[in-house]
């Protein structure tokens, strides 16, 4: 299983969001991952239909978590930004050519490893993710002039 770019990169925003201490732009988090603001922007409305993320308008406005990041779990965002889940041809929806498919033991050895996937995301939060959160206003360079070191 592979996630994908998509989820890769709305977990990164999270992230982002969560060690910035204000409001985050979009063209931050882009310039930041190098990747385009449009792309970002898909992201940000898939992430603000789950109500992970909200945005504020206006001159000083940007992007900032919907709920704090303790309360955001990791299943939570692969299920809001994945489109499938189907490990195999027998569980996509519609009809399957297998003739085993209601007595094969591959569907619930993958039905078992996809839910064993999804218990260990739900044990991780946003927080448990960024909680060193002041070695990654190093790494991501969002308060430079404080000039937090790595080891304190």
């Amino acid at each position: 299983m592979r996630l994908t770019k998509q989820t890769n990169y709305a977990i990164r925003m999270l992230m982002y969001c969560d060690s910035n201490d204000g409001l985050s732009r979009v063209s931050a988090v882009a310039g930041f991952y190098d990747l385009s603001e449009q792309f970002l922007l898909k992201i940000l409305q898939v992430l603000t239909k789950a109500g992970l993320m909200e945005s504020v308008r206006g001159r000083n406005g940007g992007i900032r978590l919907a709920r704090p990041a303790s309360e955001i779990g990791l299943g939570e965002v692969v299920r809001a930004t994945e489109d499938n889940f189907a490990l195999a041809e027998c569980f996509e929806a519609g009809e399957t050519v297998c003739p085993l498919v209601t007595s094969c033991g591959l569907n619930q050895a993958l039905s078992e490893a996809l839910a064993a996937f999804f218990k260990v995301l739900d044990s991780y939060t946003l927080a448990d993710l960024t909680n060193n959160q002041r070695n990654l206003h190093v790494l991501l360079q969002l308060d430079a002039s404080k000039n937090i070191p790595l080891d304190a």
